[in-house]
């Protein structure tokens, strides 16, 4: 079966001057042919020779065949340049004659032009391949890491109810979860990150955030440059507030915040006053 989308290596039927006609056996009749355009043709080729070529579609919307391999395959995800953004959506190169569409309803955010995007190639509902920045279903679950490695990830999708949707190495799926989420975050960002658990299904949770004892140092300094820079040397708030609110000017989850603010407060750089810190 000659399949959209995909690599396969077919036998040349019939040569004429516009190209050469494949087909999967040497006997393939005219409806299971596919063209190979002339200039495709490797040099040398004659009728029953075997090439591999890539199944699309051309600007007319006919199944065609290319010796040349694309950026992507059906399924498989990779990092694409916009090429032209229209209004049906944006234009990708791909490696190939004519651009990959990824339609605005498959982006998780706008795309400029000369823009970078992490996509999964699919075939649409027309039958026609396409691009999605909604990489969830396409993304590996046999990751090689264990926890505490440290690993690379592109955010690809936010979702308030669970966390930041991470394509690890742009080939695993990886999620930081609600309670380790960043603030100002954005799909396309590219993060260094910490595995802290492996599921069964394969699936990693990872954390922007070193080992409680390592982050510690960093945390607290950052949360002192934030008192005297924005508060004048005063928060309005101890570490008994909400922690929405915590995370809301820090970034921090509660505990974090506490393990900052206890070290600031044992090396004597704040204290703690009527329900507010002050910087000493």
């Amino acid at each position: 079966m000659i399949e959209l989308g995909k690599l396969q290596k077919l036998i040349i039927v019939k040569i004429e001057h516009h190209g050469a006609y494949l087909g999967e056996t040497q006997d393939a009749g005219p409806e299971d042919r596919i063209l190979l355009p002339s200039k495709q043709i490797p040099e040398g080729s004659g009728v029953g020779d075997e090439v591999r070529v890539f199944i699309y579609r051309d600007s007319k919307d006919r199944l065609i065949a290319t010796t040349v391999q694309p950026k992507v395959l059906l399924h498989g995800v990779a990092l694409l340049k916009v090429s032209q953004v229209t209004k049906i959506g944006a234009f990708l190169d791909w490696g190939l004659e004519k651009d990959l569409l990824l339609p605005f309803h498959e982006q998780t955010k706008k795309v400029k032009e000369g823009e970078d995007v992490l996509v999964a190639l699919y075939v649409d509902k027309s039958s026609r391949l396409a691009a999605t920045m909604k990489l969830y279903p396409y993304l590996r679950q046999d990751p090689p890491y264990q926890i505490g490695d440290t690993v690379k990830g592109t955010v690809y999708q936010l979702a308030p109810n669970f966390g930041v949707f991470i394509s690890v190495d742009n080939m695993y799926s990886g999620m930081i979860p609600k309670r380790e989420a960043l603030n100002n975050v954005h799909p396309g960002d590219v993060l260094e990150l910490r595995v802290t658990n492996v599921k069964e299904d394969g699936k990693l949770d990872l954390s922007a955030h070193k080992k409680a004892y390592q982050q510690m140092d960093e945390d607290a300094e950052a949360v002192l440059g934030l008192i005297h820079d924005e508060y004048d040397g005063v928060l309005p708030f101890d570490d008994k507030a909400d922690p929405e609110k915590i995370r809301e000017v820090f970034g921090l989850s509660k505990a974090a915040f506490k393990r900052a603010v206890g070290k600031l407060y044992k090396e004597r750089k704040i204290t703690f006053e009527n329900g507010e810190i002050r910087e000493v």
